[in-house]
C-alpha cells in the first residue's frame, strides 16, 4: 500500500509551542514513510479584532516568521525528516489550514485538540471540527498534552469502514519508528464482523510498514467499556473515525470521544481524505497518487 500523495510533506497545524514536538513527532513517523517532509503552518489570525488587523499580511508574516528558531529548535523529528516552516495570514485558523492543504497537496495533516469544556455543538472546538469536516486530505487529531514516554505497543482499534487504512498508516508509522508492535483490535458486540475488521487491519498495518502485528477480538456488549479495558495495556491508541452519521458527530461524538475521555493514553484518532470532497475530489487523489 503506497501512502497517498508519497511525494507530499505532512503538514502540522501549530498554535502551542509547549505541544509542537508531541505533534511533530507523529508526523515525522508518517513523513518516513513518504517524502520525508514535515512543513509546520501556523496561521496568523488577522480578524476584525485582531491587533493584526491595522498591519499589512507582509509585515504579519514577518513578525511571525522571526521566532522560527525557537520553533524548529523544538521540533526534533527521525533521521532522515527535513523540518520546514510556513507562517499564513488568515481570517481564522481553520481557513488558514485550509489553504495550506489546498496549495500543497500534502500526504496529511496533523492537528492537536485539548480536553475543555465549550459549546453544545463542538466536538473537537471549532477549528478542528471544521477541519474535519472539509479538509480535502487525510487528517489525524491527537490528543495534546497526554504524550507516552515511550512506546512498547500500538492499540489499533477497529470496526471497519473507509478509515481504517488511514488509521493503520500511522499505527505502524509510530511502530516502526520505535520498534514496537501493533495490536489490531476489535470487539464482538454480536454482529459477527470482528474478525473480517481485525483481518483487514492486520494487512493494512503490515502494507505500511514492516511491523509485528496481531490481531485480538473480545467479545462485548459494552465497546467502550472493551476498549478502555483494553488500552491501559499499550501506549498509544489509534481511533478510526465511525461509519455512520454525520462525520464531524460519529468520529468523536460515540465510542471514540468516550474511550478518549477515559484513558490516559496517548490518542489519535484518524479520518481519510477520500471522504471529503465527493467523487472528482476522490478521483483527483487518485490520479495523484
Amino acid at each position: 500500500m503506497e501512502p497517498p500523495r508519497s511525494g507530499s510533506p505532512v503538514l502540522v497545524g501549530v498554535d502551542d509551542l509547549d505541544h509542537v514536538q508531541q505533534l511533530v513527532r507523529t508526523a515525522g513517523d508518517l513523513a518516513r514513510l513518504g517524502a520525508g517532509t514535515v512543513r509546520l503552518v501556523t496561521v496568523a489570525v488577522k480578524g476584525r479584532d485582531s491587533p493584526f488587523s491595522v498591519l499589512s499580511d507582509e509585515t504579519i508574516v514577518r513578525e511571525f516568521a522571526d521566532p522560527s528558531h525557537e520553533l524548529l529548535a523544538r521540533a526534533r523529528t527521525p533521521e532522515g525528516v527535513a523540518v520546514e516552516r510556513d507562517v499564513l495570514v488568515a481570517r481564522s485558523a481553520a481557513s488558514g489550514l485550509l489553504a495550506a492543504v489546498e496549495e500543497t497537496d500534502p500526504a496529511a495533516l496533523v492537528v492537536g485538540w485539548r480536553e475543555r469544556s465549550g459549546a453544545a455543538d463542538a466536538v473537537f472546538g471549532t477549528t478542528v471540527d471544521t477541519l474535519v469536516e472539509r479538509a480535502p486530505c487525510d487528517l489525524y487529531v491527537e490528543r495534546v498534552g497526554r504524550e507516552a514516554d515511550g512506546v512498547g505497543s500500538v492499540l489499533l482499534a477497529v470496526a471497519g469502514g473507509p478509515h481504517v487504512e488511514t488509521a493503520a498508516r500511522v499505527a505502524a508509522a509510530i511502530a516502526a519508528r520505535n520498534d514496537a508492535r501493533v495490536v489490531v483490535y476489535s470487539v464482538d458486540a454480536g454482529e459477527g464482523d470482528a474478525e473480517s475488521f481485525v483481518a483487514a487491519g492486520r494487512e493494512a498495518v503490515t502494507d505500511a510498514a514492516d511491523v509485528p502485528a496481531e490481531t485480538v477480538v473480545e467479545a462485548s456488549d459494552d465497546v467502550t467499556d472493551a476498549v478502555v479495558a483494553a488500552a491501559v495495556d499499550h501506549d498509544v491508541v489509534v481511533l478510526s473515525a465511525t461509519r455512520k452519521g454525520a462525520l464531524r458527530r460519529t468520529l468523536a461524538g460515540s465510542v471514540p470521544r468516550r474511550v478518549v475521555a477515559r484513558t490516559d493514553s496517548t490518542v489519535i484518532i484518524a479520518r481519510d481524505g477520500d471522504v471529503v470532497g465527493g467523487p472528482l475530489h476522490r478521483l483527483g487523489r487518485l490520479l495523484r497518487r
